[in-house]
């Protein structure tokens, strides 16, 4: 039975990876509605025919990439248990160490090296597409260092959450979701928190905007939005990545308004100027705050339906899962396979909501600034250096797109230009 279960979840992933193969390479269709073509949404108008050429080639193997990504990460969990190596790992934990913070520190670090290992392969051939298509100009040994960055700092926040979960579990098995829920209020504010000062200078160099004349129109823009900002930060992304970005970090004292370098050295002043007044609206409408708060409803909602899961699964192939109790460690697998499908199957809600705010935050740019062409010109910029598609297919669009496709964003500040010329001529 357990061979055969084995069998199966492999057969399935596979079926699914050739669906989503056929789905991106052979039915979805990226081209554009009549009504846009030739306008200035239209990629055919700003890139050329090897650049049209080549965002086509890396967004289908990249969105094929992520599509495998995620659902491997469940074959792996589900094998672990299957196969009796969570149980193993639990045994080894057990006989190295008699403190149960370190048989949980032991039991982590063997299973986050399995996982790693095993993801690796995909990982890389993601970081090899992006040099191929000069996306990324990091080198290996800089790849490598900051996915062993990441290993560590989701080993270490892991071995936390889990010692203080499965400590919940043991003392109250039907309520274990609700108290490790609000106990993850505060874990995740104080996150965010130090995500500025802390965790992001781990991986590259920040500093203040080296252009103080930039800076004074930046902060001229804040101060026009009542955003008590003093400085500016720049970070060095030259040396890892050819894409443009800029976003705003941080929670309460330690909110940053970050421009990437690569953007800087990009566009021009009223190019920026516009996308500074699109992260101005984050801050303003606080959108950080509505995000951390839907995040909190998500992972409510999302912990309450694990625990119920988790149970049922347990009850119905506790035996072909080598699992007895969900409170015991060698639970985790399960776990993190479950609470992972339902953060998937919730991403399409989330990315709505995501594509919402930032749909409103192109909207108050260009209000603030006034500059269609600075603001499309920006646009067209960020799909050239990111080899995006202008049009990508509907399900890529549900699952990855926190933001709205180019084409919805240049086509509703064409509209805005063309508002604009009218109004001046009247």
């Amino acid at each position: 039975m357990v061979r055969k279960m084995g069998v199966y979840a492999v057969l399935a992933y596979v079926l699914y990876g050739l669906f989503i193969y056929w789905y991106l390479f052979n039915f979805a269709n990226t081209s554009l509605p009549f009504e846009y073509q030739g306008t200035k949404a239209d990629p055919a108008t700003f890139l050329n025919g090897r650049e049209l050429m080549l965002g086509e080639e890396y967004s289908k193997i990249r969105n094929l990439l992520f599509f495998l990504s995620v659902p491997l990460e469940w074959l792996i969990y589900f094998l672990i248990l299957l196969f009796g190596l969570s149980k193993v790992f639990q045994n080894w934990a057990e006989t190295s160490a008699k403190n149960k913070l370190l048989q949980t520190a032991i039991y982590v670090i063997w299973l986050s090296f399995l996982t790693f290992l095993l993801t690796f392969p995909l990982k890389y051939v993601s970081f090899s597409l992006s040099k191929t298509y000069n996306i990324s100009t990091q080198s290996f040994a800089s790849w490598m260092k900051d996915e062993l960055i990441d290993f560590w700092i989701n080993y270490g926040t892991m071995v936390i959450i889990v010692a203080v979960l499965y400590w919940l579990m043991k003392k109250s098995v039907k309520r274990w979701w609700l108290y490790g829920w609000l106990l993850s209020i505060p874990f995740t504010l104080f996150l965010m928190f130090l995500q500025p000062i802390v965790i992001d200078p781990l991986y590259n160099d920040f500093s203040q905007l080296k252009n103080k004349e930039l800076e004074t129109k930046i902060l001229a823009l804040a101060n026009q939005a009542n955003i008590p900002a003093e400085h500016v930060f720049e970070v060095n992304m030259a040396e890892k990545t050819n894409a443009l970005n800029a976003y705003v970090t941080g929670i309460g004292s330690n909110a940053r308004i970050v421009l990437w370098d690569t953007t800087l050295n990009k566009l021009s002043d009223n190019q920026i100027l516009f996308i500074m007044a699109h992260e101005i609206c984050h801050y303003v409408e606080k959108h950080i705050y509505i995000g951390i708060s839907g995040y909190l409803l998500i992972s409510l909602i999302g912990l309450y339906l694990t625990y119920r899961i988790m149970n049922w699964a347990t009850a119905r192939w506790g035996r072909e899962l080598k699992l007895t109790n969900v409170n015991d460690i060698q639970s985790l697998p399960l776990f993190l396979m479950v609470l992972s499908m339902l953060m998937f199957a919730s991403s399409p809600i989330t990315n709505l909501v995501s594509r919402y705010e930032e749909t409103r935050a192109d909207r108050y740019a260009i209000e603030m600034t006034k500059n269609a062409d600075a603001a499309i010109n920006s646009f067209q910029e960020l799909t050239r250096s990111g080899l995006s598609q202008v049009n990508p297919p509907l399900l890529v669009k549900i699952f990855r797109y926190t933001h709205p496709t180019m084409l919805d964003r240049i086509s509703m500040l064409e509209e805005y230009e063309i508002k604009q010329q009218s109004n001046m001529k009247e």
